[in-house]
């Protein structure tokens, strides 16, 4: 064997022992994490997801490697980072008993209470498939962050959030999920006034092939900007109702809304939905401003670019501000008042047709 061949074999072994001993060294024994004062926590395919999180303090990271990891994830320790090595770290079902959160049907549970919502926790680069209910599903948290994520094909939503505040969720792909690819909510199964989500940001995500691209129910205090929604039912739903505080008082600015054209049958809670851009059912002070809306087209109640209707139990919106939009191709209607709400302004929008006629 030449000698150059033998010297480069050699190189090449070395460097792949140095990294595996490196890797072990890491998955062995956790290092100091500097951005938190916390430790990083390895976990490997095959290993518990959930023993690593229990075993972890305020501040720590679970990083896990590439690989599909069975069994649902429950977190209840404050500050502390799940981060995947990107779509190819999958959470997926386990057998159904390994927490409550597993229990409950979730794939990833952040789980504080209203009394003391958990604070600090951050979910990133992972993807999270294959659950009956919702991929990841916080409840009672302060400050969640979710980026980066690819949450997909589970029964129900594939991001939800209730009894929150001040979160933000950025850059993630919900995909193909049975109802929202982000759902907010101020309960998920009661009802009650809109809290103020305390500026909850939903920013720059891909939503694609749900019943609903984001829903907002119940609350106030938000915005909903700069996200790509295409191929749901409806785009964006915005819900209120007669409650005390109405939800509202939130934006729905810069998104491009296309093509949201699939059907989706009614359920006991709300008609067929087809052909929706942007809904406003039961709000108030709602602005929905500077968003690119085209080809979403339907024979349901909320077809159209830009619609507002009133909510499941009559209430109409009141003072919605829809300004700024641009508009094409979008049927029956691209901006249509539905509900005869009280001092709703439509202003400096793009469009071609409009009910009742002269909203462009």
């Amino acid at each position: 064997m030449p000698t150059r061949r033998v010297h480069h074999l050699a190189a090449a072994t070395a460097a792949a022992t140095a990294l595996t001993t490196v890797l072990t060294a890491l998955v062995a024994a956790p290092a100091a994490h500097a951005d938190l004062g916390g430790q990083l926590r390895f976990v490997q395919p095959g290993q518990s997801i959930q023993q690593v999180v229990d075993a972890a303090g305020p501040g720590d990271t679970v990083q896990l490697f590439v690989g599909t990891y069975r069994g649902s994830v429950r977190i209840t320790t404050p500050g502390l980072t799940l981060r995947g090595a990107g779509a190819d770290s999958v959470i997926a079902p386990g057998d159904g008993t390994e927490n409550a959160c597993a229990t409950a049907g979730h794939g990833i549970c952040v789980a504080g209470t209203e009394e003391q919502p958990l604070p600090g926790v951050t979910i990133e680069s992972l993807a999270v498939t294959g659950f009956r209910k919702n991929g990841i599903d916080a409840s009672g948290s302060t400050g969640l962050t979710v980026s980066r994520t690819y949450v997909h094909d589970n029964a129900q939503q594939g991001i939800s959030q209730e009894m929150s505040t001040r979160a933000v969720i950025r850059g993630n792909r919900s995909a193909d999920n049975g109802q929202s690819g982000v759902f907010l909510a101020n309960y998920a199964y009661r009802e009650g006034g809109a809290p103020d989500a305390g500026g909850t940001l939903v920013e720059g995500n891909e939503l694609t092939g749900n019943r609903v691209g984001v829903t907002v129910r119940r609350l106030r205090g938000l915005a909903v900007q700069d996200n790509g929604i295409s191929g749901n039912c409806a785009g964006v739903f915005v819900v209120g109702d007669e409650g005390t505080p109405r939800a509202g008082d939130l934006d729905v600015r810069r998104n491009t809304v296309l093509g949201n054209n699939r059907f989706c049958p009614a359920n006991p809670r709300l008609g067929a939905i087809q052909g929706a851009g942007i809904v406003l059912t039961g709000t108030e002070d709602a602005r929905v401003t500077g968003n690119e809306v085209r080809d979403n087209t339907g024979s349901s109640d909320f077809s159209g670019g830009i619609v507002l209707f009133r909510s499941v139990v009559g209430v109409s919106n009141a003072r919605a501000v829809v300004t700024d939009n641009h508009l094409s191709g979008n049927g029956p209607a691209d901006l249509a008042d539905r509900d005869a709400g009280a001092d709703n302004t439509f202003a400096r929008n793009t469009c071609e047709r409009s009910e009742p006629a002269g909203r462009c």
